[in-house]
């Protein structure tokens, strides 16, 4: 059993991480959970963490703080390109409370609703951009709230408040040194006071985060016989060739070149070996990152009864994605390309590299040559799973590895204004708007499809006099011959020749053709055997897309007293109206947008014509301009039912219409507080939640990438309109005991969920697909439409053939979780020393998921994903316990605190099947290392010092023993969801007031 369960058992509960609300006579206000205004303790339960607890903590960043919430698991916000959930979302950071999905955790700034990020395959709230510089406390409310506020609180809220206390200046900066960056630092100022009859605060903040590659630890990258999946890919550059064209492209072998550049061939001798080769030291365990944030809030007394509050935000973040060289193309170039068109890349047998490749390894290298060891004129080489760079790198991209770096940029504002007018001493009635918006800018590094299959014909370059189907009309094959590489065209080398060294380890290639040229070809750039960056330069393209969302809301609500007396006291109450306008559109560069280029043959004719229309690029694929919106009206009450003096209830209910095309919902809430005795209170509550579908998972498309058959492979993700709203009920039952110095509190929860919109399973649907042989259900009838789903090369049916699949947002399988909620914590006074001590944390019971069904086919048969990894499934990484444990001294001028957070180990669920064919080649203990992802346990202390009254200085050692995060069987041989590359760290800050 480990530290933190032991820890619970002894208590039997855990303390708030904090408890420093808003005080009404020193009594705490709680504003989440509730639209009444009350003093009274609530029934809901929930977590308040105060400005002073999270400096007592070393001031975490936004990231740092959602990863270690206990109730918060699967957190988007490290880099990680290789999961699906995280693409395209560099530089934000989210809170997933239950591990339910970040799209269901609600987040409020100032009770108001912050609109999700578009960027990537679902809805985000982006945290980095909340005024952290402004930040007075987080309120957390851990269970469904929808009958309060509506879509989106299917797992909770987190509700950030800014202070309004201020007055005059508060400075604050510091630096975080980390082993192999420049380190993070990050600076804020702010002022607060009164100006004429307004209150008001203004607030700036800066947060810089260094870069941290892969190569920077040691943990990061590993043997392909450690771990395949390890960064490892089947196709890749060197790459893989059919050469002759007889099995049609389908059967291939490694490029003969592939060990001396550091690949890894699989399966060598048989028709599937693989040159597997290294994409992960291309790409960062830390994006760097800028980011800052301008803030205001004015309040303002209109009359003895009437106060106008208005706050603006604006966030923006600057960041890349450092990734791969270039990616597998996943379509076949058209008949405007040479030699295209037949479903498949060809090297015709003029091309000098396959003279020089076949003169180098010969037969054994499958080529068909003459007595000299020439391609005979009939011969051809088929690049199969291939990319055009890079063990080599990508001349294109000047920094050390070469490596593709694409800039990421966000820009969020938001505007709010409310009215509030006292109509009685005992009713309010308040008005707000609010209106917030979010900005993403993306560009991607792919290939022009037909350009590529220009350059490798002899006819790459943007001067090539025969680069399009016009210039070439009528040429026979040997007139083709005789112009290639002639005239401004080029040849591009695809194969291991091409490559002088290995980017990554610096390992020199001695079968470079630029040190080793057996037939003396010419060796200028471009002739053939030595690629030119001009060349690379012509079919390799940088795309751009915008993804915008919006949302408006208004709404009004009268609250107070109703004059009707209970045995506690009087009845309160409220009711209101919403409205909410919710838009999204996304926005592609032309070279990306179908409706300017359709077509594979659109980069070299205009007026291409193809009977499925994908565009002309390779693997990120194109799409259409979108601009979509929703309009939803709501209608919400609640009582608050003082029936006797220690028993409180609170109902509330709400409906929620979405219009023809969704429907309504309506959902009520009961919640109770009990004080059984002045030491112990207990809670409970049960209501119905819900999430109505966003406007990009019903008209939106997407491109993701995600590893099939050895290799990653592009995934559409498209919209559907007859998605339903997803429903839960929620229970909430606990027992809170104050005695003295010490509080603590325990409570189970259970969440209920029906129909949750999620994208469909890619690793279930190729599984089912494919099973273990790579073919188990090709060609059988009653997989015909999930097989339809597929596009391959050459048309053959096998998981190792897989080009493009296409899946879709839907309602997927009913979830059930529950779980404990614990906290516990005692102060007290010991010579002179305010001692205190505490834990907190959340035990997963269960997460049962029901069978996931696609086109009729169970691709992912009912599990329970409590204290498993989840790879490729409808849930998060789910470890059963995490939560915090610490002590804390303060005397004088002085504290210290040290903490242990701690992360349970969890199974990874796939079996040795996930290597495919390579298990039998590596057959081994290393194959199966990392089924159990081991506990992520690290120390911190940190030590504060109020030097004067307005001075505090601060130093923090985090994760103070290097603890790795525990080796995982995944890209980045991690789990950013669950733990930090970073290890060992320190962070200096420096705080003034004036």
């Amino acid at each position: 059993m480990s530290l933190l369960a032991v820890a619970a058992a002894t208590f039997s509960a855990i303390p708030a991480l904090g408890q420093d609300g808003a005080t009404d006579a020193g009594r705490e206000i709680i504003v989440t959970g509730s639209l009444i205004s009350s003093s009274e303790d609530a029934p809901a339960p929930i977590d308040v963490i105060g400005a002073e607890e999270l400096s007592a903590q070393g001031s975490p960043s936004m990231l740092d703080l959602t990863k270690r919430l206990p109730a918060s698991a699967g957190v988007i916000g490290d880099a990680s390109q290789f999961d699906i959930r995280s693409q395209f979302n560099e530089g934000t950071a989210s809170v997933n409370l239950r591990g339910l999905g970040p799209q269901r955790t609600l987040v409020l700034l100032n009770g108001k609703r912050l609109v999700a990020s578009g960027s990537g395959n679902l809805p985000l709230v982006d945290v980095n951009l909340i005024p952290s510089g402004a930040l007075g406390r987080i309120e957390i409310l851990k269970d469904g709230a929808a009958a309060t506020y509506g879509s989106d609180a299917i797992a909770g809220v987190v509700n950030f408040i800014t202070r309004t206390d201020q007055e005059g200046f508060l400075a604050e900066g510091d630096y975080r040194y980390v082993g192999g960056s420049d380190g993070d630092w990050s600076a804020a100022l702010s002022w607060g006071g009164q100006v004429g009859p307004a209150r008001v605060l203004l607030s700036g903040g800066y947060q810089h985060r260094s870069e941290l590659t892969t190569l920077d630890r040691d943990f990061a990258l590993r043997p392909f016989e450690e771990n395949p999946q390890g960064g490892w890919s089947g196709g890749g550059a060197p790459g893989n060739f059919d050469y002759n064209g007889s099995n049609g492209g389908v059967a291939f072998e490694s490029d003969e070149g592939c060990e001396a550049v550091g690949g890894f061939r699989s399966l060598p001798g048989s028709t599937s070996d693989l040159c597997q080769t290294q994409y992960l030291g291309f790409t960062n365990l830390v994006e760097p990152e800028d980011r800052f944030q301008l803030f205001g809030d004015i309040e303002l007394d209109l009359s003895s009864s009437a106060t106008l509050r208005l706050t603006g935000l604006y966030g923006r973040t600057e960041t890349v994605l450092t990734t791969s060289p270039s990616y597998l193309p996943t379509i076949s170039p058209s008949s405007n390309a040479a030699f295209g068109g037949g479903g498949i890349f060809v090297i015709p047998s003029y091309a000098p590299a396959l003279a020089d490749y076949c003169a180098r390894y010969g037969a054994a290298a499958g080529c068909t040559v003459d007595g000299s060891g020439t391609p005979q004129a009939s011969a051809l080489a088929y690049p199969v799973r291939f990319r055009p760079v890079l063990t080599g790198g990508n001349p294109l991209f000047d920094n050390e590895r070469q490596a593709a770096v694409l800039p990421r940029s966000s820009d969020f504002y938001q505007f709010t204004g409310d009215l509030s007018v006292e109509v009685t001493s005992s009713i309010d009635f308040d008005v707000g708007l609010t209106y917030s918006e979010y900005d993403r800018y993306f560009e991607g590094g792919d290939s022009f499809v037909d350009l590529l299959q220009n350059a490798l014909a002899g006819f790459g370059g943007e001067d090539c006099a025969y680069a399009t189907p016009q210039s070439r009309a009528g040429m026979t094959p040997a007139q083709l011959a005789a112009v290639a590489g002639t005239n401004g065209c080029n040849f591009f080398n695809p194969f291991s020749s091409g490559i002088a060294a290995n980017m990554i380890t610096g390992q020199a290639n001695p079968n470079y053709a630029g040190t080793s040229n057996p037939l003396g070809l010419d060796l200028a750039p471009g002739a053939g055997l030595i690629n030119d960056a001009t060349t690379i330069d012509d079919f390799f393209t940088v795309i751009q897309r915008k993804a915008n969302t919006q949302q408006f809301v208004a709404d009004a609500v009268l609250s107070g007293q109703t004059g009707v007396e209970l045995g506690g006291g009087e009845i309160a109450f409220a009711i209101g109206g919403q409205y909410r306008r919710d838009g999204y559109s996304r926005w592609y560069g032309d070279t990306n947008n179908l409706d300017v280029m359709p077509c594979p043959g659109s980069v070299l004719d205009p007026n291409a014509t193809c009977t499925q229309e994908v565009g002309p690029i390779g693997f990120l694929g194109s799409n259409r301009n979108v601009d979509v919106d929703s309009d939803v009206v709501a209608l919400f009450g609640e009582l608050q039912l003082p029936i006797t003096t220690g028993i409180l209830a609170q109902l509330s209910a709400r409906y929620e219409d979405y219009g023809a095309t969704v429907g309504s919902t309506f959902d009520p809430q009961a919640r109770l507080r009990i004080e059984v005795t002045d030491w112990l209170t207990l809670r409970g509550g049960v209501g119905t939640t819900f999430r109505g579908p966003p406007p990009q998972t019903v008209n939106s498309d997407l491109v993701i990438l995600t590893f099939i058959g050895g290799a990653f492979r592009a995934v559409d993700v498209l919209g559907n309109r007859d998605l339903r709203p997803e429903t839960a009920t929620t229970y909430n039952a606990g027992a809170i005991v104050e005695n003295g110095g010490f509080r603590a509190s325990l409570d189970y929860w259970r969440y209920d969920f029906k129909g949750p919109i999620e994208s469909e399973p890619v690793n279930g649907m190729v599984s089912a697909m494919f099973g273990t042989t790579g073919t188990a259900n090709c060609g059988n009838p009653d997989y015909a439409a999930l097989q339809a789903r597929f596009t391959f090369s050459g048309g053959v049916c096998s998981s190792a053939n897989v080009q493009r699949l296409t899946t879709y947002a839907f309602n997927s399988a009913d979830v059930s979780t529950s779980g404990l909620d614990f906290q516990a914590d005692y102060s007290t006074e010991i010579g002179g020393i305010k001692a205190q001590a505490g834990l907190s944390g959340s035990y997963v019971i269960n997460y049962k998921i029901d069978d996931v069904v696609v086109e009729g086919i169970v691709v992912q048969p009912a599990f329970d994903a409590a204290g498993k990894l989840n790879y490729q499934t409808t849930a998060y990484p789910l470890p059963r316990l995490k939560g915090q444990a610490w002590v804390q001294g303060t005397m004088g001028d002085h504290s210290l605190r040290l903490q242990m957070n701690y992360v349970d180990s969890y199974t990874d669920q796939r079996g040795p099947e996930v290597f495919g064919p390579n298990t039998s080649a590596l057959a081994g203990a290393s194959v199966t290392t990392g089924k159990v992802i081991g506990n992520f346990t690290t120390f911190d202390a940190v030590w504060r010092w109020q030097v004067l009254d307005g001075t505090r200085v601060s130093l923090a050692l985090l994760n103070i023993f290097d603890v790795d995060p525990p080796f995982a069987r995944l890209d980045q041989n991690f789990d950013p969801f669950t733990a930090s590359p970073i290890g060992f760290s320190v962070k200096f800050g420096l705080s003034q007031t004036f």
